[in-house]
């Protein structure tokens, strides 16, 4: 059963660890990251784009999916289904379908707007179980389309924004979505260290987990981010084994061209990434 993502990231807040919020964005990916989560008994977030939906069929094929998996599959740790970056008319859309987490990205309003609009949301969930995600200073690089340049918030609308009574908070940091550039300047922890004080232990989130450096990640976990979102580095992996499959000239070989050949390669990059990601971010076992 799916679960809000306040029990496990209250506990990963106090506890010093965080839970990995991992994109999916089919049938394969879904099943990659719910299996290791099983395997390292981790609780996990499935994050879902609006883009994601929509190429998977829509938000009620992809609950129905999660749904399933979890049942078929004896998934036994903490899962949470969780719209990633949604819009105020999509965070609705998303809860009626049944997920058990949303994100309302009101960063690009003006810090009013984004209060009202969070305000709503907040009572809407709050109505059906479910937890929301808010956002204070946008972060930086393309997410479905949409491009930032990785601002640093202000921490006391950070504060005004965690006293409406968010889940979990995403202020931007100077992380950015997809590929860091080569003059990027790090992360900003004497901002992050003054959300924290400031926000009464609502446990933070980083978003564009791909590519920034482990002791870097680490900090930030210590500092009070208990969610950390990837998607690109899975991205990455699945595409490079699934183009090796084919340049070996696998998909040639007998039944080599059936997609569940075609994409096990491929899925099997996605799970090591998963993993790997677990470990680092402390949730191993946790579940």
């Amino acid at each position: 059963m799916l679960v809000t993502v306040d029990d496990m990231l209250k506990k990963a807040h106090k506890e010093g660890y965080a839970v990995g919020h991992f994109n999916i964005n089919n049938l394969e990916w879904t099943k990659a990251v719910l299996l290791t989560a099983q395997e390292n008994s981790s609780p996990v977030i499935l994050g879902v784009s609006e883009g994601a939906g929509k190429y998977m069929g829509g938000f009620k094929t992809v609950v129905g999916m999660v749904n399933g998996m979890l049942e078929e599959l004896n998934i036994t740790v903490p899962v949470a289904l969780h719209l990633d970056h949604g819009s105020y008319e999509g965070a609705q859309k998303a809860m009626d379908a049944g997920f058990s987490s949303v994100m309302f990205d009101g960063s690009h309003y003006d810090i009013d707007e984004n209060i009202e609009k969070t305000k709503e949301i907040i009572r809407i969930a709050q109505s059906k179980g479910i937890s929301v995600e808010a956002e204070v200073g946008s972060i930086g690089g393309e997410e479905d389309g949409v491009i930032g340049s990785g601002e640093v918030a202000d921490p006391n609308e950070c504060k005004t924004i965690a006293d409406l009574g968010v889940s979990i908070l995403a202020a931007g940091i100077g992380n950015i979505h997809g590929k860091y550039p080569e003059n990027w300047k790090g992360l900003d922890f004497d901002v992050l260290k003054q959300i924290d004080d400031i926000t009464n232990d609502v446990p933070l989130v980083l978003h564009g987990g791909t590519g920034i450096p482990e002791d870097m990640v680490k900090k930030a976990i210590s500092l009070g981010v208990a969610k950390i979102n990837v998607n690109t580095e899975c991205q990455w992996a699945f595409a490079a084994e699934t183009r090796k499959y084919i340049e070996e000239g696998k998909d040639l070989e007998g039944k080599g061209f059936d997609p569940r050949k075609l994409l096990a390669p491929g899925t099997e990059a996605v799970k090591e990434i998963v993993k790997e990601k677990m470990e680092l971010f402390g949730s191993i076992n946790k579940a």
